[in-house]
């Protein structure tokens, strides 16, 4: 059954008065369609979607939207400046009697409607934006990195959304795992060209680098032909002059399509430097607690932090994962308990609010202007990892072109900023990363590049992210802040930290009913047991405790299995070790604890 076009798009070219963005571009959105848009930094994405919004006029070409079909996008700097609250604005677009699905949608995305619009984050807005485009239901929704400001449980109510709504949408998000489960189909922007493949993106990788691999060879066999015919040229061209103009004419031919031929982008060249080893303990944290006002950010928590570590941060925001993360490296003070920081650290810190970055600055002067790089003032070079270096070489290895050096920094993408802050946090070494949300707006080379970047690094990572993906692929241990001051730790990264709270919640579960069952027996037979409040409660909590440590062996045992791990792995294998006989140990004090409240209880 033919599916009806919702949005076509027709020769489009657009130029911004420099080289073009896109040229001949042609591409059409069909009902039902659920799209990934890809790319790299800097691509056009998200001009793109402006395009096919009609917030941005191509220079020339058609945009074709049927009558009766509504596109709706959502804006990433929304003006608010007409509306009292966040709410007012959401509703706008509403019949009075639709007002409601703003409130609805609100509390999956974790915003107040009665915020006034004067106070509103930045992160506020763009869920306003969010919530106002998901209330209307458009029939064709432009969707331009939903995910950026949403925490976890967010994403998870958004992504819920998305795959129950019977609109199509056009989707561009660096959240690997939230666009593999939505997206059937992929548009690739890739040098001005946009191509299509109808698979998700979870495929898109494999296709990208099949057409890059047919690309090459293609490029080779068409070098190796103008070899031939060069050489052809040059042996005895005055004697077949005559008759072989036109072979002459197809080799200058051959030599005009290989010069217009555009250069891939190449991915950027990071790399991470170790400062001195730090001693083997990082941090060591006891019993810290805090609290603002009537809030608890964190009740009394402890956690030992050791060189090599892979530490990541999880819940939602407002949890307290930026606080505790600032407590841990001395930058706020606790309420109670102690942090003793080790020897000879050496921090490198990624701001999630990018505040080391002054927008009025140009590139080049953000850089040339940082003591931390051994310079202050205009200077031609920076110190890289002690070695000295030009500013535009080394911009360069972070793909920004000479041009860009002297733009200012507020006219960087998101995910250009982000780029140029780990230009600057790589140039030093360091032995402690610390990254609060440092995969927002980078594409999926970059996320790749910096995942590999940081699987060598010989120093400690702490790491607060809520792209499910980056933590499955670099956290080897997870801290999930799950909102009332709670901080619970997990051995693995997002996905174990998920299949283990599962494992908690249904020993959970299984307790509850032997406890209706006890209140049961209590009620017929008051009987008394010996135990404190606070021994009851224990005894109640311990087979949870007990099945998660059971989980964390068996998840360590298989990961020690594998033969090569030792030869190949040897400090992973030592730490898995080590993590073993700390869990076999732990079981073993909380299966007699049990034992011993067990009989307590029975007297």
């Amino acid at each position: 059954m033919a599916r009806i076009p919702l949005l076509q798009l027709s020769d489009i070219a657009l130029t911004f008065g420099g080289d073009p963005i896109f040229a001949n571009l042609d591409l059409v959105v069909q009902q039902g369609d659920r799209v990934a848009l890809v790319g790299r930094n800097g691509s056009g994405k998200s001009t793109l979607m402006k395009v096919m919004a009609a917030l941005v006029e191509a220079d020339s070409g058609q945009r074709v939207v049927p009558p009766g079909i509504s596109v709706g996008y959502m804006d990433q700097d929304p003006d608010l400046s007409a509306f009292a609250t966040l709410g007012d604005f959401a509703a706008s677009g509403l019949d009075a009697s639709e007002s409601y699905k703003v409130a609805m949608v609100a509390e999956g995305l974790k915003f107040n409607p009665d915020t006034p619009v004067d106070t509103a984050s930045g992160g506020e807005r763009r869920r306003a934006a969010l919530a106002k485009l998901l209330a209307e239901a458009p029939e064709l929704m432009l969707l331009d990195e939903p995910t950026n400001h949403l925490d976890i449980e967010a994403i998870g109510w958004l992504e819920r959304e998305l795959k129950e709504t019977r609109a199509a949408y056009v989707l561009i998000s660096h959240d690997r795992a939230f666009l593999n489960e939505l997206t059937r189909a992929t548009l690739w922007i890739d040098r001005g060209s946009v191509k299509r493949q109808e698979k998700g993106f979870a495929a898109f990788e494999a296709w990208r680098d099949k057409t890059w691999e047919e690309e090459d060879e293609q490029r080779h066999k068409l070098n190796r032909k103008i070899k031939a015919e060069a050489r052809w040229a040059v042996e005895g061209i005055s004697a077949r002059r005559k008759r072989n103009q036109g072979r002459l004419r197809a080799l200058h031919e051959m030599k005009a399509d290989r010069a217009a031929q555009i250069k891939r982008q190449g991915t950027a060249a990071m790399a991470m430097e170790s400062g001195s080893k730090s001693g083997k303990r990082v941090i060591e944290a006891v019993d810290i607690s805090k609290s603002y006002g009537d809030k608890t950010i964190l009740n009394p928590f402890s956690l030992r932090v050791l060189r090599g570590d892979r530490i990541a941060f999880v819940g939602p925001n407002g949890a307290g994962k930026t606080t505790l993360l600032k407590m841990l490296i001395g930058q706020e003070t606790p309420d109670s308990g102690s942090i003793q920081l080790g020897t000879n650290l050496e921090l490198a810190v990624f701001d999630q609010n990018r505040a080391q970055l002054d927008p009025d600055m140009t590139l080049w002067d953000s850089l040339a202007s940082d003591p931390e790089l051994g310079v202050s003032g205009k200077a031609d070079q920076i110190m890289v990892r002690g070695m000295p270096r030009h500013v535009v070489g080394y911009l360069k290895e972070f793909l920004f072109d000479e041009a860009q050096a002297r733009a200012p920094v507020r006219s960087l993408s998101g995910g250009e900023k982000a780029r140029l802050l780990l230009s600057k946090l790589m140039a030093k070494p360091s032995n402690v990363l610390i990254l609060d949300e440092p995969t927002n707006d980078l594409d999926v080379e970059t996320l790749d590049l910096l995942q590999d970047i940081l699987g060598e690094y010989d120093g400690t990572v702490l790491l607060v992210s809520h792209d499910r993906d980056f933590l499955d692929r670099v956290a080897e241990k997870t801290i999930a802040m799950e909102g009332n001051g709670i901080a619970t730790t997990y051995a693995g990264g997002w996905s174990d930290y998920q299949i283990q709270r599962g494992v908690v919640e249904k020993a959970e579960e299984k307790a509850k009913p032997k406890a209706k069952k006890s209140d049961m027996l209590k009620a017929e037979r008051p009987v008394e047991t010996g135990l404190s409040f606070t021994e009851k409660h224990r005894l109640e909590e311990l087979p949870a405790v007990i099945e998660r440590l059971e989980a964390e062996i068996a998840k360590l045992e298989v990961f020690l299995s594998d033969p090569d791990m030792f030869t190949k792995e040897p400090v992973k294998f030592q730490k898995g070790s080590d993590a073993l006989v700390e869990r076999h140990a732990a079981l073993s004090d909380a299966e007699e604890e049990w034992m011993m409240l067990e009989e307590k209880a029975g007297a």
